[in-house]
Parts: structure tokens; C-alpha cells; sequence
């Protein structure tokens, strides 16, 4: 299982990398000013990287508990980023309609725009930080499953 360090540095990356992206293609997107979107991109950080930290602490317990590892498949990565997007829409929605001043169906419409951007992220970023930080414990489940 990740530290409580690895842990904050997967968050946090995530977060900022994704900001970085997600601000200026927002805001073309969207025609709206690039501080607008910023505001809300740094509020939806904010709040998602609390999100991302409990989600997938509690999320590797739970497929720990079941499957004995967390170790994820290809099915199980995608089950992950989609149950992460849809709690996030739940908690977002309602700040991006009142920041921007706009109808919760315009903010629901906003958020599925990016949560779509994010789901495609999400998936391809926690693949590459696995690469990049694998746990020991795969190898020696690796090793284990060729024998």
C-alpha cells in the first residue's frame, strides 16, 4: 500500500498537472475569462485533491480487503476513474454554479465537459505514476502469478 507521502505527492501532482491543462482549454472553450476559470479550476483542485486523497485511500483498502492486493486491472482502472469522476461531480456542481453565476444545469453540463477531460486523464496519469512509483509488493505478485 502507498505512504501517506506517496500518497500526498500522487494528489498533488495530479491536481497541478491537471490545472495546468484544464485552465487554458476551459476557458476557449467555454468563453470564459481565463481568471474565471481559474478561480474555479483552483476551487475544483482544491476540493478534488481532498477528494483524490480519501477516494483512492479508501478505494485500495476496499480492493485490498476483497482481492487481496491493489494491484488494479485494466477493467478495475476504469471502474476507479469513473467512480472518482462521478463523486466529484457531486461535490463540484454546486460551487461552479454559484462562482460562475449559472444554472446547476449549466454547471452540470460544465462539470461533465471536464469530468470527461479527466476521466481520459485520470486513467492515463495514474497509469504512468504506477510506471513511474510501482509498489514492491506488485513484483513479488508479478513473480508469483508466472510461476
Amino acid at each position: 500500500m502507498r505512504s501517506v507521502a506517496d500518497r500526498i505527492r500522487h494528489a498533488v501532482s495530479f491536481e497541478l498537472i491537471g490545472l495546468a491543462m484544464i485552465t487554458p482549454l476551459g476557458a476557449w472553450v467555454f468563453a470564459i475569462p481565463m481568471h474565471d476559470i481559474g478561480v474555479v479550476g483552483i476551487g475544483a483542485a482544491t476540493l478534488a485533491t481532498g477528494w483524490n486523497y480519501l477516494y483512492n485511500l479508501g478505494f485500495d483498502h476496499l480492493l485490498r480487503r476483497f482481492t487481496g492486493t491493489t494491484l488494479k486491472t485494466v477493467p478495475m482502472r476504469i471502474f476507479h476513474a469513473l467512480l472518482f469522476e462521478v463523486g466529484l461531480l457531486m461535490i463540484l456542481m454546486p460551487f461552479i454554479a454559484w462562482y460562475l453565476g449559472i444554472t446547476l444545469w449549466q454547471a452540470f453540463v460544465m462539470d461533465v465537459a471536464f469530468a470527461l477531460f479527466y476521466l481520459v486523464y485520470a486513467f492515463v496519469f495514474n497509469w504512468a505514476y504506477d510506471r513511474l512509483f510501482p509498489l514492491p509488493e506488485w513484483q513479488t505478485e508479478k513473480a508469483g502469478a508466472a510461476n
